[in-house]
This record gives C-alpha cells, sequence and structure tokens, in this order.
C-alpha cells in the first residue's frame, strides 16, 4: 500500500471559486480514495474502484474538487430541468476527475465512483442523487446506489468526467425513460463496432426491459437489463471495445453500457419499491 499526501492550495479569490485541498490521498491494488476539504467546513470522502487499471497514481488520476454557485446560470444551464433538479446548498460542490492526457492510466470495465458527505443526510425517498458530465457538458443521472445516515452514493462510468450531486425532483418515469433513451444511444451509436448477431441479442433484451417496464413489471424488467449486462460483460474486449485511456483515443463501449443498465436498475427499482 502507498500513502500520498497531497496539500493543495486553497484559493479564495472573488474572480475563481474554492478549490478543494485533497488530504489523505491514498491508492490501494484498483482504489483510489482521498478526502478533500472545502471552506466552510464542507468536505467528503472520494473513492474510485476499478476492475482492471494500469497506471494508477495520484498524478495519473487529476482528482479535484471545486465550491461552485447554486444559483450559477451557467452551471443550471448543464442540469436536465431547472424547475425540478437543483444543486443542494450544503454541499455545492463539482468532483473532477480528469486523467492528464499525457498520463499512463488504462482501465477496463467500469469504474465505480463513491462520494459520502456529512454536508448531507439520507432520508427515505431522498431525492439526492449523483449526476456527471464531461467537462463543460450537460450533467446526468448515473446513481446506482445510496447510502444511509450522512449521505453515501455511488455511480459507475466508462470513463470519466465531472460529478455532482444533486436534489433530483423528477418523475421517476421520466427519469427512467431518458436512461433507457440514453442506452439506446450508446447501441445505435456503435452499431457497427458490435457484431450485428450480439447486438441484435443485446436490443432484444434491452426491448424486452422496456416492454415489461412499460407494463408496469418492473421487477421483469429488472431481470432482462442484468441479462443485458451478462451478456456484454461476457463480450467485453473480443466483440465489444472495453478500454479506455487517458489519451481519449479509445472507447469504451461496455464500460457506457454497462455503466447505463446499473443506473437504470436503480430508477427502475426505486420505482418498484414506490408503487409496492
Amino acid at each position: 500500500m502507498r500513502l500520498f499526501r497531497v496539500l493543495a492550495l486553497v484559493v479564495l479569490c472573488a474572480s475563481s471559486p474554492a478549490v478543494a485541498q485533497i488530504v489523505d490521498f491514498e491508492i490501494s491494488g484498483s482504489t483510489a480514495s482521498a478526502q478533500i476539504e472545502l471552506p466552510g467546513g464542507i468536505g467528503a470522502d472520494v473513492s474510485i474502484v476499478f476492475e482492471q487499471v494500469v497506471g494508477l497514481t495520484t498524478a495519473s488520476l487529476g482528482l479535484s474538487a471545486t465550491l461552485v454557485d447554486p444559483a450559477d446560470p451557467a452551471l443550471l444551464s448543464r442540469l436536465p430541468d431547472l424547475s425540478l433538479v437543483s444543486v443542494p446548498a450544503a454541499f455545492p460542490v463539482v468532483v473532477g476527475i480528469d486523467p492528464p492526457a499525457t498520463g499512463p492510466l488504462s482501465f477496463t470495465g467500469v469504474a465505480q465512483i463513491e462520494l459520502h458527505t456529512h454536508n448531507l443526510n439520507y432520508t427515505e425517498n431522498s431525492p439526492l442523487r449523483l449526476f456527471a458530465a464531461p467537462a463543460g457538458g450537460a450533467f446526468e443521472d448515473i446513481t446506482r446506489w445510496a447510502g444511509q445516515g450522512t449521505y453515501r452514493v455511488g455511480g459507475s462510468k466508462g470513463g470519466f468526467s465531472e460529478f455532482m450531486i444533486v436534489a433530483d425532483l423528477r418523475l421517476l418515469d421520466d427519469v427512467v425513460i431518458d436512461k433507457y433513451q440514453r442506452i439506446q444511444a450508446v447501441l445505435d451509436a456503435n452499431d457497427e463496432v458490435i457484431p450485428e448477431a450480439l447486438l441484435d441479442d443485446l436490443q432484444s433484451h434491452l426491448d424486452s426491459s422496456w416492454y415489461w417496464y412499460r407494463d408496469g413489471r418492473e421487477r421483469e424488467a429488472v431481470d432482462e437489463l442484468e441479462a443485458f449486462d451478462d451478456l456484454v460483460k461476457a463480450y467485453s474486449g473480443t466483440d465489444i471495445p472495453n478500454v479506455w485511456r487517458s489519451s481519449r483515443d479509445l472507447d469504451n463501449v461496455a464500460g457506457k453500457l454497462r455503466a447505463g443498465a446499473s443506473t437504470l436498475i436503480y430508477s427502475l427499482r426505486l420505482l418498484s419499491s414506490v408503487g409496492s
């Protein structure tokens, strides 16, 4: 185990946001963890867990965190619905994972991103979710689990981006439909990369899941998505590209599909519990 302690300067300028101190940065095998500390007693534990990773160091990961203005029009324009999705004033933080393009980092499959903060509390039917966005791009829900007590949340990605905890008051059905559309978009964008027979099998599972969801049978919809995920994993690295690296010259299609399925499963299970 290697332990690194990184003390970044806190920038307190009127013209620029406050940047976190990142402390107790620890790398152990395929896991990176750190604490972020920001002015006003705002902070969080961050963990990134890889399935398989090469070149993981503090420098190659490119971890950062920044305080943001919850009312910043530029930030709000990146959220899916300004009337229903908001940045909690108690934790207005954007966590960035931006590996340097010339760095050695690469991974296969998905990376699990987890945040734990004492500034927020988990309650039953909490609207808090983990969102992610490409640098400067639109944020979307990637939540795959949330924990009780002080707020803990996790999601998965096939690459890296910016991450933020938000309060999402959209109807669960609207969220579910959006997530189905996102998975479909990945399949459509890669129809020339994935062998036709395999693509047809994946599409069949996704269509069946959609059918069961529309019929109000969320558990069956989840079963089809789990079969979809199993199929992606079975052909990852052979028929479905599954590698991300710092040079950004590869598209981790398998990671995107699996991450999309996992967050959709989370929302379908929430919907099932609300309706039960």
